[in-house]
């Protein structure tokens, strides 16, 4: 009897951390997606090539690698306590799927990084360059 009580408490309290888990991860996405839209919105405004949204698309692609994270460990935490064959399947299947988003977000995070600091490198004259010497 004791066994069994012990294995409902655990159940209960790791269903309880999987529902506290997921909701940060939607936490971190919302608050992401509310600071991508009120910057984008500024952008918007001050009006400009599209490279202002490159900031706002890196801080939002930010906020969705950390709330995949988040969920994938929901994940991982639900199929904690005596997993079947099926949920093992499953948890592969949508940590590979998560892994890879993440994988190809980071990557586009990076690419836009880079391309943002050369863009910035450009706009802003190097002063040791020598074509600079005015005449």
């Amino acid at each position: 009897m004791d066994a069994l009580v012990s294995e409902q408490w655990l159940s209960r309290a790791v269903d309880l951390l999987v529902r506290l888990v997921e909701a940060a991860g939607a936490v971190v996405i919302f608050t992401g997606a509310v600071t991508a839209f009120v910057w984008f919105l500024i952008a918007a405004v001050r009006r400009g090539g599209t490279e202002r949204f490159v900031p706002v698309r890196l801080s939002l692609g930010r906020f969705l690698a950390l709330g995949l994270e988040f969920q994938l460990a929901s994940d991982i935490l639900r199929t904690a306590i005596a997993p079947t064959l099926r949920e093992i399947g499953e948890l592969a299947a949508v940590a590979a799927i998560r892994t890879a988003l993440n994988y190809f977000l980071a990557r586009e995070i990076k690419e836009e990084r880079t391309e943002l600091e050369r863009r910035t490198a450009e706009a802003v004259p190097d002063p040791a360059d020598p074509s600079r010497v005015s005449r």
